[in-house]
């Protein structure tokens, strides 16, 4: 699958001090929020339907974001270069899909420093991340 036109590549990813506040346990904490989110979202046909398989994507989704946010390469060692957009190249994603996926972790982030410890100060960065990202995994 080609690279998506117009597009800036991803050269920055969120802060380390994300991984340092959280850790691997609280990263998950996160993932799995926002899974929960997305499984009453208007999106929810793209994940798996029965709570076990919503909780094994959202601990591969952790895997990758513990990487990402500054902590050890768990996802590239379970499972090989992330290459998400063609991972999820089976998945039509449009760019309304994209919004909602948003809207969906703007949910979480709005209460992720009292909720999860998340570090106030690194909010933005991450959103931005989460922008660059998703803009990235449209293909349709």
């Amino acid at each position: 699958m080609p690279p998506p036109q117009n597009l800036p590549p991803i050269t920055s990813f969120p802060h380390p001090d994300i991984y340092r506040a959280l850790g691997a346990d609280g990263i998950r904490d996160l993932l799995r929020a926002f899974y929960r989110n997305l499984a009453v979202s208007s999106i929810s046909g793209l994940f798996p339907k029965d709570q076990a398989g919503l909780e094994a994507s959202a601990e591969k989704s952790a895997l990758f974001f513990v990487g990402i946010c500054g902590g050890p390469p768990l996802y590239e060692q379970k499972y090989g270069a992330p290459k998400m957009r063609q991972r999820h190249s089976g998945f039509t994603i449009t760019d309304e899909a994209r919004v909602v996926w948003l809207s969906c972790w703007e949910e979480v982030l709005k209460t992720a420093p009292e909720t999860f410890g998340f570090p106030a100060e690194h909010l933005n960065s991450f959103r931005e991340y989460l922008v660059t990202f998703s803009k990235w995994m449209v293909n349709a």
